[in-house]
């Protein structure tokens, strides 16, 4: 296709550069050493979590196993917590300090804007509302994430416990049934998840809802077989209705980096069993699955076709923005490995190719994500004012794009 830098990084480098960028970002933010005032952000950490867990299988290396585990715990005695300067202080959640410290995750999680949340009586500013804290729904689904994979690699069920717990309050705060009769959901919450600050719906989020619930509730079953786990099952079952018929094309390669992402974790669990048992869930007996792994696929198609279209990866840096092209790349990195799972699964490939059509289309874009991730790893895209700005996000997400199997694995 005649993209630059499709010349391949060695896995070896990708490695040393990874390593030494979250390295960087543990002392920037004040993890290591730890800080007095940690610059914690919800979304950078959940990335900057698997990454650290990528690096402990990629190399043996236990600093990073326990550098993400102490990040759980900044995280959650961060943004688990109100602000210091708000009118509130302690747990979200409400609860005493001891009870807090066993589920930190019950009332939710903040975003960790910079500005303190707009008011329940205050006019909104759209421009403004950008940097107020809150909650974010898709910034709670990647925490969910990052807690499930904690689990999945120390073998400790408390994470994913906590996760499950995040899991059944985002749904009960975020969700709504409309006067008209229909389910749907805020975008953003205020910290104590009280009323909605921007009541529309995240075009991906019930997506990433039943996505997300259904990794959860395939990990207690198969990895914790013994433990007892509240059952997401309704949640599953409301979260897929409210995604049916939602439209989920996107010219945001960061979106369609997020539809390729859960496109791979759709296979997987489909490969595995389905999302789970227990209220309507079943084990997919509608097929609905490779139904919405086909439009999924679409949609990422239609994103790919948009974003090459677009002329953006012939622009300076200081005309790009690192995070949302990184997010595409990400995203490809897992197709071949979808390509793979949807072959290996035969009720997403008995009798009919199409997926598999789809699949091999989407690889045909793999040297765009090459391209992204070798164009943000050059020292001079890194000294401009749009990489700068957004520091932390950009180097963990360039790092995620360079050992991509922290994030992606399920």
């Amino acid at each position: 296709m005649g993209w630059p830098g499709e010349v391949r990084m060695s896995a070896e480098t990708a490695a040393g550069d990874a390593r030494a960028i979250m390295l960087d970002f543990a002392r920037l933010t004040g993890l290591d050493p730890p800080g007095a005032g940690p610059k914690r952000y919800l979304w950078t950490d959940a990335f900057a979590v698997c990454n650290y867990l990528g690096l402990y299988r990629e190399t043996g290396d236990a600093t990073f196993r326990d550098l993400a585990i102490r990040l759980v715990g900044q995280v959650h005695h961060t943004l688990g917590k109100y602000r210091a300067d708000g009118p509130k202080s302690g747990w979200i959640s409400g609860l005493a300090e001891d009870e807090g410290e066993r589920h930190p995750t019950v009332g939710g999680l903040r975003i960790g804007k910079r500005l303190p949340e707009r008011g329940r009586d205050e006019p909104p500013d759209e421009r403004l509302e950008w940097d107020r804290d809150g909650q974010y729904y898709h910034y709670l689904t990647k925490w969910m994430h990052a807690l499930a994979r904690v689990s999945r690699v120390t073998g400790d069920p408390a994470f994913l416990g906590w996760a499950i717990e995040l899991a059944k309050t985002a749904h009960a705060r975020f969700t709504y049934t409309t006067r008209a009769g229909r389910r749907a959901m805020h975008w953003k919450m205020s910290i104590d998840l009280a009323y909605p600050l921007v009541p529309s719906m995240g075009q991906h989020d019930p997506l990433d809802g039943f996505v997300t619930y259904g990794e959860l509730q395939q990990a207690a079953r198969v990895d914790f077989p013994g433990s007892s786990f509240p059952d997401l099952g309704a949640e599953i079952a409301d979260m897929a209705g409210i995604a049916r018929g939602t439209s989920l094309a996107t010219d945001d390669p960061l979106g369609t980096g997020g539809l390729l992402s859960d496109a791979l974790w759709i296979a997987w669990i489909t490969g595995r069993g389905g999302p789970g048992s227990g209220g309507g869930s079943g084990r997919d007996p509608a097929g609905w699955l490779p139904r919405l792994l086909g439009d999924v696929m679409d949609a990422a198609l239609s994103g790919l076709d948009s974003f090459a279209d677009s002329g953006c990866m012939g622009l300076p840096a200081e005309y790009r923005l690192a995070f949302r092209e990184l997010g595409l790349s990400i995203g490809l990195a897992g197709v071949t490995d979808l390509r793979r799972a949807i072959g290996k699964s035969p009720a997403l490939s008995g009798g009919d190719s199409s997926l598999q059509v789809q699949a091999e289309a989407l690889e045909s874009y793999l040297p765009i994500g090459e391209s992204i991730t070798r164009f943000w790893t050059g020292r001079e895209n890194q000294g401009t004012g749009s990489w700068t700005e957004h520091r932390e996000i950009n180097m963990v997400m360039l790092a995620t794009s360079l050992i991509p199997e922290g994030f992606l694995g399920i």
